[in-house]
């Protein structure tokens, strides 16, 4: 009797083990595998920085530098030359300023004029005496103690000059008179003058006739 017992009981057993083995395929949970994680490298994100070199102001001072020329051996004058008017009018300028010295000679002034930047060819002076001059024909120009004449060593420029130191007594304004009405522009028969400029300071007296300008 115990062994019908036992063999109903292990039968038991035996049909229970093979319910419970069918069922774990389908319940089961299926293993996934696991998952690979991608990892990314960070992104670096480089920041350029632009480094802008100062920008330098550079500022010009505006200098105004004032350049006089200086006097030359005989005086005043130099800068004359660059008054904008003609010729005569520029030599006449100088004139004024060296015979506002009384103890200039004539000697003296003309030769500080013809170092006037306006002078652009081979200068000479000369001295002269009263009696007939170059340029005012067959008139005889009297009335000064001291003469000289000034001009280009060469005679195809319309250019000559005087300056006169008058005798004391002589009428400025009548000597200055007389050598214009007989000054002749055309004395040089190559050339002709363009300009008559004729004035005094003093007992000095100023005279040219010249070209309005002189081309370098």
């Amino acid at each position: 009797m115990k062994k019908v017992f036992l063999m109903i009981l292990t039968a038991a057993m035996l049909s229970m083990t093979a319910c419970a083995g069918g069922d774990t395929s389908e319940n089961s949970t299926p293993t996934e595998a696991p998952t690979e994680a991608t990892t990314e490298a960070p992104t670096e994100e480089l920041t350029e920085e632009v480094t802008e070199a100062p920008t330098e102001e550079v500022t010009d001072a505006a200098v105004e530098e004032e350049t006089d020329a200086p006097a030359d051996e005989n005086g005043a004058g130099g800068d004359t030359a660059v008054s904008g008017g003609t010729l005569g009018e520029t030599l006449l300028a100088d004139f004024k300023e060296r015979a506002a010295d009384e103890s200039a000679t004539a000697q003296a002034i003309a030769d500080g004029l013809m170092t006037n930047p306006a002078i652009l060819f081979g200068p000479m002076t000369m001295p002269v005496e009263p009696g007939l001059l170059s340029g005012f024909g067959n008139t005889e120009i009297t009335g000064f103690k001291e003469g000289v004449t000034f001009a280009p060593m060469i005679g195809s420029i319309a250019f000559v000059g005087y300056v006169f130191d008058l005798e004391e007594g002589t009428d400025g304004a009548a000597f200055m008179q007389t050598l214009k009405d007989n000054a002749d522009l055309r004395w040089n028969i190559c050339v002709e003058a363009e300009e008559m400029v004729c004035e005094q300071v003093g007992s000095k007296v100023f005279f040219v006739m010249c070209p309005k300008t002189l081309e370098g």
